[in-house]
């Protein structure tokens, strides 16, 4: 047991910067944060790798390559044998190896110190072998949390995981300091435009499409409206198939003729790009085609910044822009999300009065409160750390 004299260590697992990956940067947003709480050390990271190599930082203190069964079982033995305190597994089917990624459950078998896991998707109607990981995931853990509070009932109705054992925190979001939305349209030369954007890795899943296909309707009534896509394609997808995805929303940008009113900005962006194309932005779109996406840290993000968002009826959205926080549009509709955007656009009192709903509880979802409440949990844990055979540790 660490002494209450000590700061405490603690490692995370999963994948890490400069990786681009959605995840990775979730656990250095929360790293930095932890690393500013005075009872705890630096924390570090061990790196799930996929198939290339990347210049890590001095936080990463270890490297497993996704498909070697072997790193699983050696990290956890070099974990036992540390001064770590508790580990935080970050967990996406798609990160480890094995069927839906089940190798990482040879590390948390073998692993006595204590761990936590962060459920980055929870799915309504998992394979047996995905509710089968994530079930002796949680069994294994002190704590499985979600960033979403409808998914806990399915954590325990749908994976058997017991409600004492679930927890909800909201998806954090970076304080950056930023100028003004009129100083930003200024800089970028937007001041007379009505701007609205997405950001993320590019993907069919988006649908992108949908929300591209309502800019014509919306710049019949308001031609000063650009619509703005921010952000590469997503690394597996390029990998995989090229840029066939970006490629078709082009021409279908130059088939409606709407080249003056929908941008893409093609490159990965740095947080602070990240918060000023949100802080810039009327109205902020993710028009996804997935019902049960257990969160969105984009969306998290345009919350974080109180932005107006309209978006897609998936299970996150649903509930964060629930009591009039946003708008919600039926799936591959772009005629309703059009109807969603001249609304906004048409009436500015309704824009504000959203705008000031949404940031009442972006204020809440600040890594620098987010990662307090973390803060409560890894002590606990820590405090009442044994191993899964019921010995002390």
């Amino acid at each position: 047991m660490t002494s209450s004299l000590n700061k405490l260590h603690v490692a995370f697992l999963g994948t890490s910067l400069p990786r681009e990956c959605g995840l990775a940067t979730f656990s250095q947003d929360m790293m930095d944060e932890i690393e500013q709480i005075p009872d705890f050390h630096t924390p570090f990271i061990i790196a799930v790798n996929n198939n290339k190599s990347y210049a890590y930082g001095s936080q990463v203190m270890g490297q497993i390559g996704q498909h070697n069964r072997s790193d699983y079982h050696k990290t956890a033995t070099e974990l036992n044998h540390s001064t770590i305190d508790l580990l935080v597994i970050q967990h996406e089917f798609g990160i480890y190896g094995g069927e839906s990624g089940e190798y990482v459950l040879d590390l948390a078998e073998k692993l006595k110190i204590p761990f936590i896991v962060i459920f980055h998707t929870v799915l309504s109607k998992p394979s047996p072998k995905q509710c089968m990981i994530m079930k002796r995931l949680a069994e294994l853990s002190f704590k499985a949390v979600t960033m979403v509070q409808n998914k806990v009932q399915d954590l325990h109705e749908v994976y058997g995981i017991a409600r004492e054992k679930i927890a909800m925190y909201h998806h954090g979001v970076p304080m950056v300091d930023t100028e003004s939305r009129i100083e930003l349209k200024a800089r970028y030369g937007y001041t007379d435009r009505q701007i609205l954007s997405t950001f993320g890795f590019l993907s069919p899943g988006k649908g992108i499409e949908y929300a591209i296909e309502a800019m014509r309707g919306v710049v019949a009534k308001h031609p000063e409206a650009l619509y703005i896509i921010w952000g590469k394609t997503h690394p597996v997808v390029k990998q995989e198939v090229g840029e066939v995805y970006r490629q078709k929303l082009t021409e279908l940008v130059a088939m409606l003729g709407l080249g003056r009113n929908v941008l893409f900005v093609d490159k990965h962006l740095t947080q602070e790009e990240v918060v000023q194309s949100l802080v810039l932005s009327d109205i902020y779109l993710t028009p996804y085609l997935g019902k049960d996406q257990a969160v969105s840290g984009t969306l998290a993000y345009g919350i974080g910044y109180g932005r107006v968002v309209i978006s897609t009826p998936y299970r996150y959205a649903v509930e964060m822009l629930a009591d009039g926080r946003g708008l919600l549009a039926d799936f591959h509709d772009s005629t309703s999300l059009e109807a969603h955007i001249l609304n906004i656009l048409d009436h500015p009192e309704l824009k504000a009065e959203m705008e000031k709903k949404t940031l009442a509880l972006g204020s809440t979802m600040m890594w620098s409160e987010v990662a307090k409440s973390y803060a409560v949990l890894f002590r606990e844990t820590i405090a009442g750390s044994y191993d899964l055979k019921g010995s002390a540790v």
